[in-house]
């Protein structure tokens, strides 16, 4: 196979990875379309079961945040990428923690999405085990779709009471926890198959111990942040390693925007 030539810093955004056929230089960004986007970043096409993909971003140190945020590790080639995902997602899946430290609020309606015969909004579901979002949250007031909630009995019945009377779908999925295969059938009970997950790494924690992570888009900043910032995935550990294979990579100004698939061939 022949090997992609080293990029410049002047040249822009290139893919990296799959080299192209001919052997030739590594392909532009900006001379991308959306549907060659759609090629590198669809999700399978007839999915009968929930298909997830995770979105973060890191410095080369592995830190998830700066001050708090992931904002001061993004860049507009990664936003176009994450904006992409957006566009492909029937929902879009994240936690609490995150929602509130990134002041989420309802997805806004991009014409991409009404190109691909899609609604033009997609739903949030954020997971809460204590239903700690507040009614009040941009999730909830600013949004053209309502959110959905999933949380557990455990959550006080005040908190859920008060989110469902300021708009929001609250479901129930499991008693002390929330079960995220349990969410995941719901999902797709209701036609929501391209699962979309920007976060956190909780969330992100659950999801690979319950082996339910079919991609990983990773974007590496080159930045060393120091110690303090969190990795992109915390808490709950998994059983095993869970394998992976890299399926692209994309460059632009020393920032790798890395697509990770599930490994057929199992574990690591």
């Amino acid at each position: 196979m022949a090997h992609a030539r080293l990029p410049c810093w002047d040249e822009g955004v290139q893919i990296l990875w799959p080299t192209p056929r001919d052997g030739g230089a590594p392909t532009a960004l900006t001379a991308l379309t959306d549907a060659d986007l759609d090629r590198l970043y669809g999700y399978p096409e007839h999915l009968d079961r929930p298909w997830v993909q995770a979105n973060f971003v890191a410095s080369a140190d592995g830190a998830v945040t700066l001050d708090g945020r992931s904002e001061g590790l993004s860049h507009p080639a990664d936003k176009r990428i994450f904006l992409h995902g957006r566009d492909l997602a029937d929902v879009v899946l994240v936690g609490a923690g995150t929602v509130e430290a990134e002041g989420y609020r309802g997805a806004r309606p991009r014409p991409r999405r009404r190109e691909l015969g899609r609604p033009e909004v997609p739903p949030i579901a954020v997971v809460s085990g204590r239903c700690t979002v507040r009614p009040d949250a941009p999730v909830v007031t600013d949004t053209r779709v309502p959110p959905i909630v999933f949380t557990t009995e455990a959550a006080p019945i005040e908190r859920r009471k008060a989110l469902a009377a300021a708009g929001a779908e609250v479901v129930v999925t499991g008693e002390r926890a929330v079960d995220l295969r349990a969410m995941l059938d719901e999902l797709g009970g209701r036609g929501l198959y391209r699962v979309d997950c920007e976060g956190g790494p909780h969330l992100f924690a659950g999801l690979l111990a319950e082996d339910l992570v079919d991609q990983l888009c990773l974007t590496v900043a080159p930045l060393a942040a120091g110690a303090g910032a969190g990795r992109i995935v915390e808490g709950l550990p998994s059983p095993e390693a869970r394998a992976l294979r890299l399926a692209s990579v994309l460059h632009e100004d020393g920032f790798l925007m890395l697509r990770y698939r599930r490994d057929p061939g199992g574990s690591g």
